[in-house]
């Protein structure tokens, strides 16, 4: 690359996370080390002044000022339409690079030209491991998590597959996905394959996005080396109507959605209204085994279980079975 010539287009999506974004861009401006790149903001409908913040302390940087909530896909497709670097990275606004990630990540993507999306090794603020190098959803993986097989044996290639437990995080490797919080990508792999599927609002967005790119002939690799902080779940915690996850940084309804679209889009009708019937099977299970209890936690489950029940219903409506997504913002 001559040095008149971008290397990095660096896309972030902001929703309410202002105080997060303003250490992702100091820690962003640090850590960039040799590497040429430019910063595209995409704010979407914060309430918390992220956008004014931007351009008061981040001049230099390109502001996008979304009027309504776009989602993640949609938001970030308005950044890759801007990009002028010949790589393009993600990265959540409650992620911060640590010292040479941009650089490693650059010059791996550099060295070998079938690389479509490289991700990092993803970890918490205490030094936690997040899931950062997966393997595609499927029926089979999706009965292995939830009958708790996955977690009971957790080294086993088969039960361990999904979040690949079984391997040495320390090893890189060619995976089905990397989450979005922080992923390099060619940009002409993105102009050949598409942009983001604007019909999954939040979630399931970067797995569509990889399959594409996979089955265009390309791989996709973790790198254990590329270590990015990743809180989790910062944008939605604003969204205080809406029903959580167990983790509290998740939300349902929008989370079954994606995954009904996924199925659908990917595996066919059958697959989507097998993986909701497992779903729902499971969870009136779980709620028949703790409805006698009194025991304040398994009255928790009992609640949530029918909670999620509920909204497998309304999900499996909104999105008729995973054919179409309901109109944004969600």
């Amino acid at each position: 690359m001559s040095k008149n010539t971008l290397d990095i287009s660096v896309i972030i999506v902001s929703f309410n996370t202002c105080d997060l974004l303003r250490k992702c861009l100091q820690t962003l401006i640090k850590e960039a080390g040799n590497v040429n790149y430019e910063t595209i903001v995409i704010d979407n409908a914060s309430k918390d002044g992220s956008a004014d913040m931007v351009e008061r302390e981040f001049p230099e940087m390109q502001l996008i000022r979304s009027l309504e909530n776009l989602g993640f896909a949609a938001a970030n497709n308005l950044g890759f339409a801007k990009a002028r670097g010949h790589y393009v990275v993600l990265l959540n606004s409650d992620a911060f690079l640590k010292p040479q990630a941009l650089e490693k990540s650059l010059a791996y993507m550099q060295a070998d030209s079938t690389i479509g999306v490289g991700g990092a090794r993803l970890i918490g603020k205490e030094g936690n491991w997040q899931p950062s190098a997966r393997m595609f959803p499927t029926l089979l993986n999706h009965f292995l998590m939830i009958s708790g097989l996955a977690a009971k044996y957790p080294h086993s290639k088969f039960f361990g597959h999904f979040d690949r437990t079984w391997a040495d995080p320390d090893v890189p490797a060619i995976v089905d996905w990397v989450p979005g919080a922080f992923s390099i990508i060619p940009r002409p792999v993105l102009e050949e394959v598409g942009y983001f599927d604007e019909r999954f609002f939040l979630y399931a967005e970067e797995t569509d996005l990889c399959r594409r790119i996979q089955k265009a002939g390309y791989h996709i690799l973790y790198w254990p080396d590329v270590v990015v902080v990743h809180l989790g779940g910062e944008s939605t915690c604003s969204l205080k109507h809406l029903t959580k996850s167990g983790s509290g940084k998740s939300i349902l309804l929008w989370q079954i959605r994606s995954i009904l679209l996924l199925y659908y889009k990917h595996y066919g009708a059958l697959s989507a209204w097998l993986w909701m019937q497992m779903e729902n099977i499971w969870h009136l299970a779980r709620a028949l085994k703790n409805s006698l209890s009194k025991q304040a936690d398994k009255k928790r489950k009992v609640a949530h279980s029918k909670t999620v029940r509920k909204l497998l219903r309304q999900a499996w409506h909104d999105t008729q079975g995973g054919r179409v997504s309901p109109p944004r913002p969600w």
